[in-house]
């Protein structure tokens, strides 16, 4: 009997799910997950990713089992795979998703697209966000974001499910390769899973959104700032979104029908849901770049910016950050809350990229492939193309260097958050909370000087280290030859949205100064 094959990667759902519907439209279908072995030798993945997905894939194996179906769990590459599947079965087409990924899922579909051609068999991917695949002129880039959510989302109101012939007239015919989801075994070398992260799944999804919604995005404007009120005031709907256990066209149509019913008295909870959704914009926005331009995972958006950092890359100060003694109090709180929950909120984010390109002077791609393994939500289109804009190499954004003694400041006036996280801060006072290195002999004496001994100085100084490292940027940014390749820069990634006539009326967005609050 012939089936359509249903690939699924990183939309983990039934529900608005294209290429599902699609293929049921044509007949039966078979519906597959591919564990890849050399995705996950990727330097940009770790053990709480496989996790969230295996916990998503049972998930979605559940709602699929109602309807009728099953997921299965193939492993090996993926066009190996194909061809043990193609081999005992032939099926008539393969619908999946269109995947923005890293580095080596690009180099993948090329090898997929060339296993269809040889084939003769018919490959549809259909869009996940609003990006636009081969999008040619940016300025069109807006209006395809508009279409995509605004369209209806996609209803599975029927669908068969290919079953696997019988054997003998007894068994059935299938593969010593096909597992369920409750079957994967993560590869032995993976590490690092967050005690306290998030799980996965469109359950969790559903009700963190719900949440939200009701609840916690009255607390979105002015409590997404602090690390103290973020894991609350967030959304948290980012990883799930990464792994499509949620389209994000639900969450922009839910949130649009919510604005619409909210009563007048509701007014901060309505400024929430209008920022929120600006978000959901930028979301895509940053997608779009990495969708235009693959190589921006590995080279610098503005090539005039080749050797700036590279060549004097210090693995001790890399060390400092990664095991969380920096000396800068706010910036270890933060790496220790990244690796106990896998999430953190994105001005802390973009304080630690600021601090490791700043003063630490360090090249965004080792921080980048470190930090893409601590955040449980790694999107690589926003993580890429918000390292460099961080580090300063895109050659077309403000340079935007976070004070880390200023943040804390800001963000954490009585120390509550640095104190949570850093056991050993918890005796300093108040007054010495985020500079501690300060501390008289004699105020060592009153908190004991084995406790200070613990408290880790900071390993450059700030001050003059964040002016070297700023004077050596604008002495680059000056030169005419660097100038002149900014404009390419601008045509391929730059915003349009702060032009008043491509402005949504409903997901309103921010200014292109303000693109660094992006945030879920």
């Amino acid at each position: 009997m012939s089936y359509q094959l249903v690939w699924f990667k990183r939309d983990l759902r039934c529900e608005d799910h294209a290429a599902l519907t699609k293929a049921a439209q044509l007949g039966p279908v078979r519906c597959i997950y591919i564990q890849e072995p050399k995705l996950w030798d990727q330097p940009d993945v770790a053990l709480q990713h496989f996790e969230f997905i295996k916990e998503s894939l049972q998930d979605l194996d559940a709602d699929l089992r109602q309807r009728g179906g099953q997921v299965e769990i193939h492993v090996g590459e993926v066009p190996d795979v194909l061809t043990k599947i193609w081999q005992q079965n032939p099926f008539e087409g393969i619908h999946s998703h269109e995947e923005t990924g890293n580095q080596f899922t690009y180099a993948r579909d090329e090898q997929v697209a060339a296993w269809c051609e040889s084939h003769n068999i018919n490959w549809i991917e259909y869009p996940q966000f609003g990006v636009l695949r081969g999008l040619k002129n940016r300025n069109l880039w807006h209006a395809g974001w508009q279409k995509h959510m605004e369209a209806p989302q996609h209803e599975l109101s029927h669908i068969s499910f290919w079953k696997a012939p019988l054997a003998d007239n007894k068994t059935l015919n299938t593969s010593p390769y096909q597992l369920t989801p409750a079957m994967m075994e993560a590869p032995k070398h993976l590490l690092h899973n967050p005690p306290h992260r998030q799980r996965g799944g469109r359950k969790i999804a559903l009700t963190t959104f719900k949440s939200f919604l009701e609840q916690r995005s009255a607390w979105y404007r002015g409590g997404i700032s602090s690390p103290l009120s973020a894991p609350d005031a967030c959304s948290r709907l980012s990883v799930y979104m990464t792994y499509g256990c949620i389209s994000i066209r639900e969450v922009v149509q839910a949130t649009n029908e919510e604005l619409l019913q909210m009563p007048p008295h509701a007014s901060r909870q309505k400024s929430g849901l209008v920022a929120f959704m600006s978000r959901l914009y930028w979301h895509c926005h940053f997608i779009q770049k990495l969708e235009s331009e693959p190589d921006i995972e590995w080279q610098n958006m503005h090539r005039g910016y080749d050797g700036l950092r590279e060549e004097e890359f210090n693995q001790e100060y890399f060390a400092a950050l990664k095991e969380a003694r920096t000396g800068w109090p706010m910036v270890d709180a933060c790496v220790v809350m990244l690796r106990e929950t896998g999430w953190l909120n994105f001005r802390m984010r973009a304080m630690l990229v600021s601090t490791a390109a700043y003063p630490l002077w360090l090249h965004w791609r080792p921080v980048g492939e470190w930090l893409a393994t601590q955040f449980l939500d790694y999107e690589p289109g926003i993580h890429w193309s918000q390292l460099q804009m961080q580090s300063g190499t895109t050659g077309i954004n403000v340079t935007r260097v976070y004070n880390p003694i200023k943040q804390a400041q800001d963000h954490d006036e009585k120390g509550y958050f640095v104190r949570k996280w850093l056991p050993y801060m918890r005796q300093v006072p108040d007054a010495w909370i985020f500079e501690p290195w300060k501390m008289t002999a004699d105020m060592h004496n009153t908190i004991g000087l084995e406790l200070s001994k613990k408290i880790p100085t900071p390993i450059v100084d700030l001050t003059t280290a964040t002016k070297t490292s700023k004077d050596r940027l604008y002495e680059r940014r000056n030169l005419s030859e660097v100038r002149a390749g900014k404009k390419s820069v601008v045509e391929k990634h730059a915003s349009r949205a702060s032009n008043s006539n491509r402005r949504s009326p409903k997901a309103q967005t921010v200014d292109s100064k303000d693109q660094l609050k992006f945030e879920f």
